[in-house]
């Protein structure tokens, strides 16, 4: 078992490294525009979370994941091709919809802005 903050940094490595790789060797034209967002490795290196995000609809995200899962196999060996770890981790692929709820929390802010605003000025007539 690792240390967290080994665990954190073998991650963040597997999270440039594949941006790398997805940017410049995999030519899946499902897989164009599609970022990286995170990768969390457990303290086992049993598994490696692989977070990602495209612009699109829930086709699209259907459409990503199961590109990344069909080339799973091909990923996990040029990465530890790179990343030299005595066992390297299988890869497990998540959609990452933090964009989309920061979006989300972002428009009903600017609705209370603006609802606040109309109150406002209604009290002052």
């Amino acid at each position: 078992m690792v240390s967290q903050a080994r665990a954190r940094r073998i991650g963040d490595r597997i999270r440039e490294e594949l941006a790398v790789l997805m940017q410049r060797e995999i030519s899946d034209p499902r897989l164009s525009m599609v970022t990286v967002t995170a990768a969390d490795v457990d303290r086992e290196l049993a598994y490696a979370t692989i977070y990602v995000t495209a612009i699109g609809s829930d086709d699209r995200r259907r459409e990503v994941l199961q590109a990344l899962e069909g080339a799973s196999g091909y990923i996990r060996k040029q990465l530890s091709g790179r990343i030299r770890l005595r066992q390297f981790p299988k890869l497990r692929f998540r959609w990452d919809a933090s964009q989309t709820r920061g979006a989300r929390i972002d428009e009903l802010l600017d609705m209370l802005d603006h609802e606040k605003g109309d109150d406002g000025d209604m009290s002052e007539v």
